[in-house]
C-alpha cells in the first residue's frame, strides 16, 4: 500500500511529459509554453527576404487535452516598431494542425514570429526570434 501511495506522490510531482507535435525535417521550430508546444515549418524551408512562404503549425496541448482549434500568427521587427506588411490568411487543418500562408518577411534584421494559440486547454502566445539577412 505504501508503494502505491508513494508512487502517486512521485507522479503528481514529476513534469507533464512535452507532446510530440510531429513535425519532422529541415526547418522545423519548436516553441515550449506552459499550456501548448508549438512546432513551426516554413515552405520553403530557407527563408528569404521578400520571397512570400507559407508555414505548417502543430500546436498539441501538454495537458493531453483537446487540440488546440484556433490559430493566428504573426511577425513584427521589435527594434523597428513595425510588422509584415501582409497579413496572413491561416486555415485550420484539425487535430491542432494549422497552415498560414502569405507571410513576407520584406526587410534584414531580426523577426519575431507570434504564435496565438486558442483552444479547450487555454489561450497563450509563444514568441521565436529569427533574424534574417
Amino acid at each position: 500500500m505504501r508503494r502505491i501511495a508513494l508512487a502517486s506522490l512521485l507522479a503528481g510531482a514529476l513534469p507533464a511529459i512535452a507532446c510530440q507535435p510531429g513535425l519532422t525535417g529541415e526547418g522545423v521550430h519548436t516553441l515550449e509554453g506552459s499550456v501548448y508546444t508549438v512546432s513551426w515549418q516554413p515552405t520553403p524551408a530557407a527563408l528569404h527576404l521578400s520571397e512570400f512562404f507559407a508555414v505548417t503549425v502543430v500546436a498539441c496541448a501538454k495537458s493531453n487535452a483537446a487540440a488546440a482549434d484556433q490559430l493566428r500568427i504573426d511577425a513584427v521587427m521589435p527594434e523597428h516598431n513595425h510588422g509584415m506588411n501582409y497579413r496572413p490568411s491561416t486555415t485550420a487543418l484539425g487535430d491542432g494542425r494549422f497552415r498560414a500562408e502569405g507571410l513576407l518577411l520584406h526587410m534584414p534584421g531580426t523577426w519575431e514570429f507570434s504564435f496565438d494559440v486558442r483552444g479547450t486547454p487555454g489561450n497563450e502566445v509563444l514568441r521565436e526570434r529569427v533574424p534574417m539577412r
